[in-house]
Parts: C-alpha cells; sequence; structure tokens
C-alpha cells in the first residue's frame, strides 16, 4: 500500500487486543477514507498443542482480570472450567486471514466478533466449526464457503506470512498500532494497550505535519 494507512500487529486471542478492540474499531471509522486498516497477524501462541497446566490458568486470569479493569471490556471466566483446552492461536488468525480473503472491509469486525465470543461468551474459537458460525452470524458470508476457504493451503500461506512479517518488524507484544506507508515510513501509534484518549488528535497532528512537509518538498 503506497497510501497512508495503519498497519495493525495483533492476534485475536490476546488478551490486550480484546482490550484495544474499541479503540482500534474507533480508529478505523473515524480515519475512514483517509488511513485504511491493514491488518497483521501476529501469532501468538500459533501451533501450542499442550493443554493449560495450572499456572498457565494462574497467568491467564491474572491478563484478563488486569485487561477487564483497564478497559472495561467484559470477560466470562467460566473458560477457566475447561480442563483440556489448548490454547492455540494458529486458528483464529487463520479464520481472520479468511475473512481478510474473501470481504476485506469485514476483516477488523469479524476479529472483534470472534474476540467477544472467545473472551465474552466462552465460545471456542480453536474450532473451525465455531469459527464459520461466527463468520455467518455476523457477515454475509456463508459458513460452507468460509470453512472451505480456511482449509485452502493458500490461506494456511498467508497466514503463517502474517506471523513472519510481525517477527520481521520486530514486535515484540500485541497490540502494536503504526501509521504511514512504505515509501516514507512509519510511525508508531501505540506499542501494547492503550485507551482511545488522546490518540485520534495526535494521529490528525502529524496526518497535518507529514502533509505539509510533502507540500514543502514540492
Amino acid at each position: 500500500m503506497t497510501d497512508k494507512h495503519f498497519v495493525y500487529f495483533a492476534d485475536p486471542m490476546c488478551s490486550w487486543c480484546y482490550g484495544f478492540s474499541p479503540v482500534i474499531s474507533t480508529l478505523a471509522k473515524q480515519f475512514a477514507g483517509r488511513l485504511p486498516v491493514r491488518l497483521v497477524m501476529g501469532g501468538l501462541r500459533a501451533g501450542n498443542t499442550q493443554a493449560m497446566r495450572p499456572q498457565d490458568r494462574e497467568y491467564i486470569r491474572g491478563a484478563w482480570t488486569r485487561v477487564g479493569e483497564a478497559s472495561g471490556q467484559p470477560f466470562d471466566f467460566a473458560f477457566f472450567d475447561r480442563d483440556t483446552f489448548v490454547y492455540d492461536t494458529e486458528p483464529a488468525c487463520r479464520a481472520v486471514v479468511t475473512m481478510r480473503r474473501l470481504a476485506p472491509d469485514k476483516a477488523l469486525h469479524f476479529m472483534a466478533a470472534i474476540q467477544r465470543a472467545f473472551y465474552g461468551n466462552n465460545e471456542d474459537i480453536t474450532k473451525t466449526e465455531v469459527l464459520a458460525a461466527i463468520a455467518e452470524r455476523e457477515t454475509v458470508i456463508d459458513a460452507a464457503a468460509f470453512t472451505a476457504e480456511f482449509m485452502m493451503p493458500e490461506t494456511r500461506s498467508e497466514t503463517f506470512r502474517d506471523f513472519l512479517i510481525a517477527q520481521q518488524a520486530g514486535v515484540q507484544g500485541f497490540p502494536f498500532l503504526v501509521v504511514g506507508n512504505e515509501q516514507d515510513g512509519f510511525a508508531q501509534v501505540t506499542n501494547g494497550f492503550r485507551l482511545i484518549d488522546g490518540l485520534p488528535e495526535a494521529i490528525e497532528v502529524w496526518l497535518k505535519r507529514t502533509e505539509s512537509e510533502a507540500h514543502a518538498q514540492t
């Protein structure tokens, strides 16, 4: 993308990204037409095969509590009643990539929907059928069509390409949001969770400054 845009590095099963979901949604709406959002999936625990251990539950429960307090987002702590849950974030990441391939303009909305399903409703978004059902109820995408695209080797490859992009960019935590373009470079908006307060204003200032600099060079 040569025009200025947001690049949002996130993982649907990152609780701080769930906390940040209303913020990125607000920014996407406020800057629609000026700064489109490019989503890059992070692969927080992609390919994990180990069921949660007691110490994992304690760590995740603590994180969810902190995110809820900081963001006001709801959590269903019945999740921790699961005995053998494997916290593999690859399917959820691939689901977002699937939606990005099928309906790019719905990808951010869909990611927010699967986050709500997981954190707020205790739905198992590591399961393909659950992800497909969410796609069907949240968008016009038929569950069977979504599943077919989800299972394509090209979709899996694109998902792992996202993980590589995040790694090569040096992103070590999520959410991570930058704005700019390849030609002129990117400015960091946030490295980690933050509230919306002051963000739109700071981005507006940045936009005006970069526009003035561009005019001065012509």
